[in-house]
């Protein structure tokens, strides 16, 4: 939540609890809790919902060392302050903002820090998942399947979990290895390697920008246009005439 000094009342399952709503203020209701009445003493700039699926919480996913009984012991917890969720949520926001050709992996990797941040610091005390060594990243073989594969496959459709499926890990560790191992997360690699593609396909004159855009995975020119623009100071129209100059 984008704060305003508004005071939130929220009735869940009977409870009524009443919160002033600041920059990052975080509510969370499981799955089954029944939603009443919310009302705002007074408008609100901007309010984040995000939904994340059961199937995200499971062990299969999350990798070994996690208990699968932490998604049991979530409750509902109003209006509390948790930074690391709040920054994860605001990246979110800015990738919804100004989408990018990988925002799709981005989501995937921001929802499985969410839910480890929410099973970590927000289930009962004994649940909760093993993290890996801090600089545990891939091995050579893995990362040298997964580059080769990313490559392979600029203009298709690059999830996690095909990716951790490529170097045979969960999908939440897969994204925890691969940034130990070339310090960069998927989406960040993704995107770089995705504009990089975007440079040789714009030297082919007949090639119209809409169809890079969209062959790149970006929704529409503009926000290609943006990331480029971002990435190289030259839109891409601007960047072809002076390579075909």
């Amino acid at each position: 939540m984008r704060g305003s000094r508004s005071v939130v009342t929220r009735r869940l399952d009977g409870a009524i609890d009443s919160t002033i709503s600041e920059r990052g203020t975080i509510w969370f209701r499981p799955a089954g809790v029944q939603q009443g009445l919310i009302d705002m003493s007074e408008p609100v700039p901007a309010i984040l919902h995000l939904y994340l699926p059961t199937g995200l919480f499971l062990s299969h996913d999350l990798g070994e060392g996690f208990d699968a009984t932490a998604i049991d012991s979530l409750r509902h917890k109003g209006g509390f302050r948790d930074p690391l969720l709040a920054e994860i949520a605001f990246a979110i926001m800015l990738e919804l903002e100004h989408e990018t050709s990988a925002g799709r992996l981005l989501a995937e990797t921001l929802a499985f820090s969410l839910v480890a941040r929410l099973i970590q610091n927000h289930a009962a005390p004994r649940s909760g998942l093993v993290m890996p060594a801090a600089g545990e990243g891939l091995d050579r073989r893995r990362l040298a399947r997964v580059l080769d594969y990313i490559e392979a496959n600029l203009e298709g459709d690059l999830t996690v979990a095909r990716l951790a499926s490529v170097a045979c890990l969960s999908e939440f560790y897969f994204a925890r290895a691969f940034k130990a191992a070339i310090g960069k997360s998927p989406h960040r690699h993704v995107s770089a390697r995705r504009l990089e593609r975007a440079k040789d396909l714009l030297c082919d004159a007949d090639r119209a920008l809409v169809d890079i855009a969209l062959g790149l995975r970006f929704s529409c020119q503009a926000n290609f246009t943006r990331a480029f623009r971002r990435a190289t100071g030259q839109t891409p129209a601007q960047y072809r005439r002076n390579r075909l100059a």
